[in-house]
């Protein structure tokens, strides 16, 4: 009696349920997989959020596309980016989830198909599940750096295609996308009547300086259909008051239709609460020293990261931008034995890499955003498992088969040991 689109059962992971054990027996738990910003002692001015009790907020006047006042302010947040984006062109939704499912309905059919980068988080299975249409991947492959491999779009690419999806920069890579990729998927995309849609939730976090406005930014396109999401959560740390956009861009004949259909789409919804699109403009100002601390912090986390691991048998592998990173291991045990047995011998929680469809082993995903003192305590314990374990000559372990490991991921993100990013 229930729809396909939901998974028939919930079946926890091994990590998840070692995690349960560990905090029901009151051990303590350094979580490197920290996600949420209002969890990660960060100093919030006690009063931000007092903009939401404006009185102009008893007053209900539902616009499609949201209070144009709100639209304003994210328009001077793109303007301080470096680009130029008209207000009429921005779209209020409640969260990033929110502007995928608009998105999707706008651009899609039930089985049509949209392209989502590999490795990425595993949220994109569940969002277009939920839309009823498919999700085959396109590669992201690593030479010193991550890039998008266009061979792979190639291969990906059918007549049902009606989007490809970019995060940039992506979670967990860290790669933005370049301007000459961008360039090059531009011209893929347009000329089969193809959208790009780009997450751009990161983007105020460099890794590595200039990355930022480096980056290829889908908002500066006019010869493909395009939309950049943005949102609070990230953005300036607040992800409880549920306020995300959509900035779409293109031909104008284009994004004029789009517009169009996603102005009914929006009217038949009306997600965005008004207190929060009140308060925006206020919310956004007021949050600079927020994202400026986790600016701070993901920083100081990534370039300790890096230097520390140089000295081991492990890797950081590069990144530009984003709240995690990525730790290529020595493969002395599969990767769900490996987190399995950190968090029970070390009480360190991390991500295994195959919950981000990495095409191998053996990879850790670490957040960034973990207070600086956790952070280096919980990798110290990572760094002198292995390099004890390689020194002790441990046998390599034999990679999981692919179809086993993707199968674990899709069970994990039902289960609590998956990667839960904070959304708006």
């Amino acid at each position: 009696m229930f729809s396909g689109r939901v998974p028939p059962h919930f079946k926890r992971n091994r990590l998840s349920e070692a995690l349960d054990a560990r905090r029901a027996e009151g051990q303590p738990v350094i979580d490197l997989t920290l996600s949420n910003p209002t969890r990660a002692e960060l100093d919030y001015p006690p009063d931000l959020l007092a903009p939401l009790a404006d009185p102009r907020a008893l007053t209900y006047d539902p616009q499609p596309f949201g209070l144009v006042d709100a639209r304003r302010a994210v328009a001077r947040e793109y303007e301080r980016q470096g680009l130029d984006v008209s207000p009429d062109r921005i779209i209020l939704t409640a969260s990033t989830s929110d502007a995928y499912a608009l998105l999707f309905k706008l651009l899609a059919n039930p089985g049509d198909e949209i392209l989502v980068p590999r490795p990425s988080y595993p949220l994109f299975d569940h969002l277009t599940a939920l839309e009823a249409v498919n999700a085959p991947p396109y590669d992201l492959e690593y030479h010193g750096s991550w890039a998008i491999d266009f061979a792979s779009v190639e291969r990906a690419l059918t007549d049902r295609t009606r989007a490809v999806l970019v995060v940039s920069p992506n979670n967990p890579t860290g790669s933005f996308i370049t301007r000459d990729e961008l360039d090059r998927l531009a011209a893929m995309c347009a000329v089969r009547d193809i959208a790009i849609v780009a997450d751009e939730v990161f983007a105020d976090y460099e890794l590595e300086p200039g990355s930022a406005r480096s980056a290829g930014r889908v908002s500066s396109r006019r010869d493909v259909l395009s939309f950049a999401l943005g949102g609070l959560s990230k953005s300036v740390g607040l992800p409880q008051v549920k306020l995300g956009w959509i900035a779409a861009a293109g031909p104008d004949s284009l994004v004029g239709a789009a517009l169009d259909r996603l102005e009914l789409i929006c009217d038949t919804y009306l997600s965005v609460s008004t207190p929060v699109q009140v308060a925006a403009a206020t919310l956004l100002y007021r949050g600079v020293s927020v994202r400026a601390q986790i600016a701070e912090r993901v920083g100081t986390n990534y370039r300790w990261l890096a230097s520390k691991s140089a000295a081991s048998s492990c890797t950081c592998r590069r990144a530009e931008g984003g709240w995690y990173a990525v730790l290529q291991v020595p493969s002395i045990e599969p990767e769900e034995d490996l987190v399995v047995g950190l968090l029970i011998k070390d009480g360190v929680l991390t991500h295994p890499g195959y919950f981000f469809d990495f095409p191998h082993e053996s990879f850790l995903v670490v957040s960034l955003l973990t207070p600086e003192a956790a952070f280096r305590d919980g990798v110290a314990h990572i760094l002198r498992h292995f390099d004890c374990s390689v020194a002790d000559g441990a046998p390599a372990a034999t990679p999981p088969a692919q179809a086993h490991a993707r199968d674990a991921r899709k069970a994990s993100a039902s289960g609590g040991g998956a990667p839960r990013e904070t959304k708006e």
